[in-house]
């Protein structure tokens, strides 16, 4: 079954809800999540997609986060996606400024987070097919170079505060 996801104006304002597909097909505005996962030492979570995801397959990550479905509070969703992606629950979430990023295949408001986490991490192998703690250093070397091919919503939207951490 096709989710349901909630289209917003350019005010963040909901105005309707639509099937996930046509969100995609007709790149309709909707709201995201973002967690930066770090751990005590400072390192960040690095992921990398799975081939069949429906947006940028097979790119790497540096967030866990996904689409905020209809009715869904947006903390909620966060937290929700942390757990299926990464498996990680009970991480106390520290709240990033909020921000929007638009290209030709997603246009979004994004709701980012911070956590530490330092527990066992569990991926979801519809979603990810690799991951490792990567220093802060190691994570911005990477982004500049061109043969990690990196989210390009994650990259714009957290790429600075990670940069700021080096």
């Amino acid at each position: 079954m096709d989710e349901m996801v909630a289209i917003l104006d350019d005010d963040n304002v909901v105005i309707e809800a639509r099937p996930r597909s046509e969100m995609r097909r007709d790149n309709l505005r909707h709201s995201a999540t973002g967690v930066l996962v770090r751990n005590a030492a400072g390192e960040i979570y690095v992921h990398r997609r799975t081939p069949t995801k429906d947006l940028y397959p097979s790119r790497y990550d540096f967030s866990a986060g996904g689409v905020v479905a209809a009715g869904e509070d947006p903390y909620d969703a966060v937290v929700r996606e942390l757990a299926e992606e990464l498996g990680i629950t009970d991480a106390e979430l520290t709240r990033l400024p909020e921000d929007d990023f638009a290209d030709d295949h997603t246009r979004y408001h994004a709701y980012l987070y911070t956590c530490v986490w330092d527990g066992p991490v569990k991926h979801q192998p519809e979603e990810v097919e690799w991951g490792a703690w990567m220093s802060p250093a190691d994570l911005v070397a990477k982004l500049d170079d061109p043969d990690w091919s990196f989210m390009p919503d994650t990259t714009a939207l957290l790429g600075p505060y990670v940069r700021s951490l080096v």
